[in-house]
């Protein structure tokens, strides 16, 4: 099990790499993690750069949050943690802080909705650019174990997502692998920028 961790780890540390180099983590923005299949969760400590990771800046949290070595993990951490709860299938959450999820909710209040994308094939179960989708927005909150009850309380009243936007914040996306969760990042920050320039903000 030890392996596995070190695996989920170093494809966390990778995904931080990438994601940092895109610019969409400035400064110690962010927060990754993965499952392990015994339930626990690597997950980035507190505070670190995401561009610059090393094994000593992935921990262990158990299924409910709580540090298994006495670090202290994300502040955001319960978002991850109910995200695996409600997804059984999903085997990694990543955060970053994108500019254009940044700016989403300059432009839209409580969703975004994606319709008619060749790109939204990207994620799981879409196989037609012939659907619409909807990213929620929620408002930025600093008790998170409130914002994750939010969070789960909407997919319950309206179904599965593929995401969430946090105001004036970042963007959560998830998958079955780091690998997949990355892809579903690029995705929907590419769709996100082409959202906001339509409707009148960022590159003519």
């Amino acid at each position: 099990m030890h392996d596995e961790f070190q695996q989920r780890a170093y494809e966390l540390i990778e995904a931080g790499r990438y994601i940092h180099g895109q610019g969409w983590a400035p400064a110690t923005s962010g927060n990754f993690s993965a499952r392990l299949g015994d339930g626990r969760i690597a997950i980035t400590v507190s505070g670190r750069h995401k561009g610059e990771l090393s094994l000593d800046d992935i921990m262990l949290i158990d299924a409910e949050g709580r540090s298994l070595d006495g670090r202290k993990p994300s502040a955001e951490t319960l978002l991850h943690t109910s995200l695996y709860r409600r997804y059984p299938g999903v085997g990694a959450v990543l955060h970053p802080h994108t500019p254009s999820a940044t700016l989403l909710s300059r432009f839209f209040l409580d969703e975004l909705v994606l319709e008619n994308y060749e790109l939204l094939k990207a994620l799981p179960g879409i196989d037609t650019h012939e659907i619409r989708i909807v990213i929620p927005i929620f408002p930025n909150d600093q008790n998170i174990s409130r914002l994750a009850l939010k969070v789960d309380e909407y997919i319950e009243l309206h179904g599965d997502i593929y995401g969430y936007v946090l105001a004036g914040h970042g963007f959560y996306t998830w998958g079955a692998s780091v690998k997949d969760a990355l892809r579903h990042v690029e995705a929907l920050e590419f769709l996100f920028d082409l959202e906001i320039r339509l409707h009148g903000g960022g590159k003519p």
